[in-house]
């Protein structure tokens, strides 16, 4: 941070650069395109690939609400799906009967550091002639058979929020691609549709990601595996604890290898539980209480019915994950929990 207050350039220089370099090659694909923040990325890219008025993307109502919000700023409809039971992410089987003439991309959520079934649902994008668009927002380094996910869409959406796998000190975004034209689309979208300064080729927005971020960014992707592997570790440790308490526990999806952003159990008696946490010291949260479809804003968009998202919402419940969590503490929190679910 030193270093760059020092050359005197903050918005899109040669740090910016750097981690759009590093970080598209973490994710293994060719190139990376910094903005402002991760609901920027998922807008821009939809825009990118050709997604305008009159389109429907198709993505899940278990999610933040920043995935519908993209996908209106984009000037789409979002058209919602329900979740697999087991894996709370969007559910192959109820996509296709929701493609229609009007289907131009589809947002696959990679919730809680859990990847989609990219097999099933490539092969559905693929064969219907529509785009993929990975929301990755909290799953930094999650692997599909061997491959890191953001490498598997025409573009790939990254949130740096500061309580992400890999968080800036303030908001950032990032959108990935192997695409050439798709990179250099929302380069100009980025920032006014400049090619030039002061020319806009195209009408573009202000979306930037600045060079302290970038510079923080580039120091904490070295630890991203390490802090990674550390959630994978605690996440055993409470899987361990739990069996036998009558929770549903997380269950990392064949093929795939789970970022565990979120360590997201589900019981019935979910708000009894955490009231009872929340008396033991223990702070539990819900991702999420109130699907999009049944949000004020939203209410519009319930269009088919979403069983599994409902009771999701209704039992989830998102214990304390993260790789400074010490043994201590979370002991605490398993005696809490075993405690609670008697």
């Amino acid at each position: 941070m030193a270093g760059v207050i020092a050359k005197g350039r903050f918005v899109l220089g040669e740090e910016v650069h750097a981690f759009e370099q590093e970080f598209a090659a973490y994710c293994q694909v060719r190139f990376g395109v910094g903005v402002g923040n991760g609901t920027d990325a998922l807008h821009l890219a939809l825009r990118a690939v050709g997604v305008g008025v009159g389109d429907e993307v198709i993505t899940v109502s278990h999610t933040a609400v920043a995935t519908v919000a993209a996908i209106e700023m984009a000037g789409a409809t979002p058209v919602l799906v329900d979740i697999d039971p087991v894996f709370y992410t969007l559910d192959p089987g109820r996509l296709e009967s929701a493609i229609g003439r009007r289907t131009k991309a589809v947002i696959a959520v990679h919730l809680y550091g859990q990847p989609v079934d990219l097999d099933a649902v490539q092969e559905i994008t693929r064969r219907h002639g529509i785009k993929l668009i990975e929301d990755c927002a909290q799953a930094h380094g999650a692997r599909w058979s061997g491959r890191r996910v953001g490498s598997f869409g025409d573009a790939a959406c990254f949130s740096f929020y500061p309580t992400k796998n890999l968080g800036a000190l303030g908001d950032g975004g990032m959108v990935v691609t192997n695409d050439e034209a798709t990179a250099e689309r929302l380069r100009l979208l980025r920032q006014y549709g400049w090619a030039e300064r002061d020319v806009s080729s195209l009408a573009g927005f202000n979306s930037r990601l600045d060079e302290l971020q970038a510079a923080v960014l580039r120091v904490k992707l070295r630890d991203l595996d390490k802090d990674n592997a550390e959630r994978n570790r605690k996440a055993l440790v409470y899987s361990e604890a739990f069996q036998g308490s009558g929770l549903t526990l997380p269950s990392p999806r064949p093929h795939g290898e789970h970022a565990f952003h979120l360590y997201v159990v589900r019981a019935a008696h979910r708000d009894s539980l955490r009231g009872s946490l929340r008396e033991k010291g223990v702070e539990a949260r819900v991702h999420y209480p109130v699907p999009i479809h049944a949000q004020p804003a939203y209410k519009r968009l319930a269009a088919r019915p979403l069983p599994e998202t409902e009771r999701a919402a209704r039992e989830v419940l998102s214990l304390p994950m993260y790789p400074e969590l010490d043994a201590e503490d979370q002991a605490k929190v398993i005696a809490a929990v075993v405690r609670s679910s008697r």
